[in-house]
């Protein structure tokens, strides 16, 4: 008895290069964009425009600050106060860096290193010639103190990491595992995604490692807005992008957002362009605002980084309503040539945000 065997062709190995080399496209984009953002955000940290202070109205004060300003050009912007009391005030606010408290036997540099560890060191070095020239140690005083858990102040940074990952690797399952769901259920469960991944983020944070060691609530609430936001804007983009939402998402929300976050160096020690991005972008909104919460009693700016928070959440708002538009006309089906015959299944992509994380 005879048995039949049909047998499937293999593809033609020219095709099978160029779908692999297409593939192989994201990993190498990823590599290149984050050498770029990484490098150029961080490669050569110098103070530019970093607001420092002497303290005292004396003529000897007003001096001081001159020779301070002439020796650093536009490395800082300094200023007189009139009295240490100014000095702590205008600290507090975060709207200087370092204060100068000139004085024969001890001269003091006031700083307020919750702000920025880093800015706060640049200040450090620059006033440590001055008091060197006075022939007295310079005593440094932070007004700030630092939770148990996060003595050099870069635990909120890694907060920010964690949300990150945990809101933007879940996009892709989302689009990709949930395609058949309508944009109404996925983004309701984005919204329960970014829930789990807020209450991940401050238990981890909070009763584990004490990087947040009170502000719980308000903190796991920034939490909340930030992932919300990143996931709402992956969804959206998702429905246009598809399989490209990786690469997209990897830009806007590691390149760009880790870089201008102010998590390792705030914006008066990186150039123009990152120090500009941080003024609006989502990842400077959740960090700054967890530090204002947590170190400056909910001052210092607070209010404004939970409006950067809210209008990137509006931004997914409008973005999700477009994509389940161009979904309901029909248009994703045109939309889809981006992806065509390539456009990978499940697993792929999955992969491909696994490559991402």
């Amino acid at each position: 008895m005879s048995t039949s065997r049909t047998t499937t062709a293999a593809p033609a190995p020219g095709h099978a290069l160029k779908h692999l080399a297409l593939h192989l496209l994201t990993p190498l984009l990823m590599c290149l964009g984050m050498a770029l953002a990484y490098q150029g955000a961080f490669h050569q940290p110098g103070p530019h425009h970093l607001k420092v202070a002497v303290v005292g109205t004396t003529p000897q004060a007003r001096e001081l600050a001159g020779a301070v300003r002439g020796a650093a050009g536009d490395a800082l912007d300094v200023a007189t106060l009139p009295d240490r009391a100014a000095a702590e005030r205008q600290l507090l606010d975060r709207e200087l860096v370092g204060a100068f408290v000139p004085d024969a036997d001890r001269p003091e540099l006031l700083v307020a290193k919750a702000n920025s560890d880093t800015s706060a060191m640049a200040a450090e070095k620059v006033i440590q010639r001055v008091a060197g020239q006075q022939g007295a140690p310079l005593a440094v005083t932070d007004l700030t103190t630092p939770s148990q858990g996060d003595p050099t102040g870069q635990g909120l940074f890694f907060l920010l990491v964690a949300l990150s990952i945990g809101s933007y690797g879940s996009v892709a399952v989302i689009g990709a595992a949930g395609a058949a769901l309508s944009m109404r259920i996925r983004v309701l469960v984005g919204l329960g995604v970014s829930l789990v991944v807020s209450v991940i983020g401050i238990v981890t944070a909070g009763p584990v490692f004490h990087v947040v060691d009170h502000d719980l609530a308000g903190v796991w609430a920034l939490g909340w807005l930030y992932a919300a936001g990143v996931i709402g804007i992956g969804i959206g983009l998702h429905g246009f992008l598809k399989r490209w939402t990786t690469l997209v998402m990897m830009v806007l929300f590691v390149m760009l957002n880790f870089t201008s976050s102010g998590g390792v160096y705030r914006p008066d020690l990186q150039n123009g362009f990152f120090g500009g991005l941080h003024s609006f972008w989502t990842g400077a909104g959740f960090l700054e605002g967890a530090r204002s919460l947590l170190y400056f009693d909910g001052g210092a700016g607070f209010a404004g980084n939970v409006l950067v928070l809210v209008l990137w959440l509006a931004a997914a708002g409008a973005l999700v309503t477009a994509a389940a538009l161009y979904e309901r006309r029909g248009l994703a089906g045109a939309g889809g040539a981006l992806g065509s015959r390539d456009e990978p299944g499940a697993e792929e992509e999955m992969e491909e945000s696994a490559v991402a994380v």
